[in-house]
């Protein structure tokens, strides 16, 4: 079975949501994470300042040529790849600002510490009166 015959199975709007998703994840991974043991990292580093380094550091000039493989999946026509290929890089960028709206998960938990809670009463010496 052809991807494109497994994508076009599909609702056309699932089809895109997922290729659109797909971009984002691709691209995140490729412009702004280490990668599993750091491979990705090490691609980088290896690429260094030339074009291709330029071009891993850079979103949105990456989702373009990332978005073009998953574009020729949904697309049937020069026309509607051309859309699909915009429309996925645009998809892929927009998710990239929602995503950098929001603050990081701390990783640690947050630590309060003991005695210093305004609603409970400490005790001084002996029991409550």
């Amino acid at each position: 079975m052809q991807v494109s015959t497994a994508v076009n199975a599909l609702n056309p709007w699932l089809a895109f949501a997922l290729a659109a998703l797909a971009t984002w994840r691709v691209t995140h991974l490729l412009a702004e994470e280490d990668g599993p043991g750091g491979l990705v990292l090490q691609l980088r580093m290896r690429l260094g300042a030339g074009k291709l380094g330029a071009l891993m550091d850079c979103f949105q000039c990456l989702s373009l040529w990332i978005a073009m493989p998953f574009a020729f999946a949904l697309a049937h026509s020069v026309a509607g790849w051309i859309l699909a290929w915009l429309a996925l890089s645009g998809a892929a960028c927009l998710f990239e600002r929602i995503g950098a709206a929001h603050p990081p998960w701390p990783g640690e938990p947050l630590h309060f510490p003991e005695n210093n809670h305004e609603l409970l009463r400490s005790r001084t010496n002996g029991p409550e009166s």
